[in-house]
């Protein structure tokens, strides 16, 4: 905004200017200026979709992040109700064995049966999700590293192709600047 505004300026003061080359100049400055200012923009708009687009895909990963730690924790708490679950039952078995209730323990044992297979698929399950986000992670970690590299690499090649168009439109004002007599 301030290269836009200087460029402006410098339109106004070439039109009062009575010293032809001095007012002949500082329109090109004027007109340098303003090229200057759509380069900024166009580097401005380039870098905010190169990087700006690049972090929302990142945080929108991480979140699916979070959700993939949310769902480990849910596997690990049904395991760990069903081991609550198990311990239960067998006590449960043990009382009726003491009671001399044995019309009653051979269905404590299929029910122990029973929640030691919960017991082990939950168990089965919370290893292979935890197995999966260690892999995933492992992965993330090494594709956000090539992703923000090339990012970044695409940035500072736009930048310096900026910075050549700026160079290319100050050399071509600098003969007007030193015909200033």
């Amino acid at each position: 905004m301030c290269t836009a505004a200087f460029a402006k300026s410098c339109a106004m003061l070439a039109n009062s200017e009575e010293h032809t080359a001095l007012s002949r100049a500082l329109s090109q400055l004027a007109e340098v200026e303003e090229k200057i200012d759509q380069v900024h923009e166009q580097q401005a708009e380039f870098d905010f979709y190169i990087l700006a687009e690049l972090l929302k895909d990142y945080i929108a990963l991480i979140g699916a992040v979070k959700d993939a730690f949310n769902e480990r924790e849910k596997c690990y708490r049904v395991w760990q109700d069903a081991e609550a679950m198990l311990t239960k039952k067998r006590e449960a078995k043990v009382k009726l064995e003491l009671a001399h209730k044995m019309d009653k323990v051979p269905m404590a044992a299929t029910e122990i049966t029973d929640w030691e297979i919960k017991v082990q698929k939950g168990q089965e399950d919370f290893e292979k999700i935890s197995e999966t986000i260690r892999k995933e992670i492992g992965r993330f970690e090494k594709q956000r590293v090539q992703d923000f590299k090339t990012s970044i690499v695409k940035a500072l090649e736009s930048l310096m192709e900026t910075q050549q168009q700026l160079i290319k439109y100050w050399e071509s004002f600098l003969p007007e600047a030193k015909a200033i007599a």
